[in-house]
């Protein structure tokens, strides 16, 4: 039998290779023979963060941290990281300000911080972390291609495109630091030919959805739509074919969403307004409305909050590994509301210190909708609607995150156009149950007659007027989803439209639409 040394070691060198199944069974086989092994439950933890289970690796860090101060330093960082992932903010800022209290000179655990403070939004607070790492290892392509994307959240244009050409420079097969570079809004043709150059080398499926959006939005920038549009078309459907897309899933959740709502109103919920949702397609106009409404002095933006969902997951007893399929419905609706609510409220609790309102914009909140009237029925409900044509070929046109379990669909361009009738129809449906507190608001009405619709929309949210929420421009805060370029521009509707420079790949779902009864004009 090997000893704990050598089975600590051997599990080391296997988490570095990132095999961490082969991992697993051997911190068991230490914890079961010293069940006060601190490393041990640290590195249980560093792998269920690797494979996406960070409540459960709060729980094992923080074990370890509790059996072992020497390593405290460290332990704390991951402890950390494991709350950004949770998306819980209040712990992460908790955390923060401990660990600022002793100076380090380690480059990894300062960048760490950071990723961590940006993954819940603070992308201000991430800078110096990653500027400090920067300063102590500069040869460290990563570092400077964080610092890019916290710069570029907060508007930091040249600074973003310094540090991403700086992360190339260091490391000319960097594919992300291309893909972010190609991001900003002016035209970076020279890299054309290196990008095709990098998509002809031996690529995993993520890193070519990179190469073949930098090489479209390039080819867009020069009028090449057609070009753009193919080059995505041979991409993503080579991705989508290798994905486990179930489509009878999907359906399977919207027909549940339609019925749970149809239950009549039972209990109470939670009484606070101090959230105002703002939902729908990605690409409708979700961030526009976040930053008019966070324009307001009495409301501060929480961008793109999961924390609805994680209450839910939370007080439903369901196993699924999944944030929400039927059975985390099913389970959800035989909760207690205000538990959820509440639950909801004391992990957002952090943005209420500035503002006595914020906004919490994660666009698929629209799954919840009947849960969200239940749980908080005082809480502002804004669903943005745009035309389906302009709203398809955004997603189609973004890149969306391989492990995001509601964006599959964007990787063909017919998925989508069905997924956005499901919304239409669940949205619509919903509307017809009469909620005070719920709204649809056209992207294409609220660009035409700007400041007509956030006079209207400001009144549904009984905030006074104020002229600011029409200069969005203006608004400091960051914006870390992919309108983060166009946003930090006046009001406008030149994306009105746009799907008309993609036909005619674009007649087939306009056919669909029609047989839908979904209006495309």
């Amino acid at each position: 039998m090997k000893s704990i040394s050598e089975l600590h070691h051997q599990a080391v060198a296997l988490i570095n290779k990132k095999a961490y199944i082969d991992a697993h069974p051997l911190l068991v086989s230490i914890v079961k023979q010293d069940p006060r092994h601190a490393d041990a439950y640290f590195l249980l933890g560093i792998i269920n963060m690797e494979i996406g289970q960070a409540e459960k690796a709060v729980k094992l860090i923080e074990k370890a941290r509790g059996l072992d101060t020497d390593n405290e330093r460290e332990y704390l960082v991951y402890l950390l990281k494991a709350h950004s992932l949770t998306r819980n903010r209040q712990q992460v800022e908790r955390l923060e300000a401990d660990f600022s209290q002793t100076p380090t000179h380690e480059p990894l655990m300062l960048d760490t911080v950071g990723v961590a403070l940006s993954t819940v939004g603070m992308h201000r607070e991430a800078m110096p972390y990653y500027q400090q790492a920067i300063d102590l290892d500069g040869d460290k392509e990563s570092y400077h291609y964080n610092y890019g994307i916290a710069a570029k959240f907060l508007g930091q244009f040249d600074k973003a495109r310094q540090a991403f050409e700086k992360a190339i420079e260091l490391n000319p097969h960097y594919v992300k630091a291309y893909f972010a570079l190609t991001e900003l809004s002016e035209p970076a043709s020279h890299l054309l030919p290196v990008l095709h150059d990098l998509l002809k080398q031996p690529r995993n499926v993520d890193e070519q959805l990179h190469l073949a959006h930098a090489i479209a939005k390039e080819y867009e920038k020069q009028s090449r739509y057609q070009d753009a549009f193919n080059i995505l078309t041979e991409y993503k459907q080579r991705t989508f074919d290798k994905l486990k897309y179930d489509q009878a899933a999907e359906e399977k959740l919207f027909e549940a969403l339609h019925t749970k709502a149809q239950i009549p109103l039972q209990g109470s919920g939670c009484q606070s307004n101090q959230a105002i949702f703002v939902v729908g397609m990605p690409r409708s106009g979700t961030t526009l409305m976040e930053r008019i409404l966070s324009s307001h002095s009495m409301v501060c933006s929480g961008e793109e909050l999961h924390d609805f969902a994680i209450a839910v997951k939370a007080c439903s007893t369901s196993s699924s590994p999944r944030l929400l399929d039927t059975n985390v419905l099913e389970q959800a609706y035989q909760s207690q509301w205000a538990k959820i609510g509440e639950h909801y409220i004391a992990r957002t609790a952090a943005l209420a210190k500035s503002c006595p309102r914020f906004v919490d914009k994660l666009p698929f909140n629209f799954l919840y909708l009947d849960l969200i009237r239940r749980a908080l029925p005082n809480a502002k409900i804004i669903c943005m609607l745009r035309n389906p044509l302009d709203t398809c070929i955004g997603n189609f046109r973004q890149l969306f995150s391989l492990q995001n379990p509601f964006t599959a669909y964007s990787l063909d361009l017919d998925r989508t156009a069905e997924y956005y009738a499901r919304f239409h129809r669940w949205i619509h449906e919903f509307d017809s149950l009469g909620h005070p507190n719920f709204r649809i608001v056209s992207y294409e009405d609220l660009v035409s007659r700007p400041e007509a619709q956030i006079r209207s929309i400001l009144d549904f949210c009984h905030l006074p007027w104020q002229a600011q929420c029409l200069q969005i421009e203006n608004n400091q805060a960051p914006v870390s989803t992919a309108s983060k370029v166009q946003v930090r521009e006046p009001i406008n509707a030149r994306s009105v439209g746009r799907w008309r420079r993609y036909q005619p790949h674009t007649d087939k779902i306009q056919a669909f639409f029609d047989r839908q009864g979904i209006s495309t004009s």
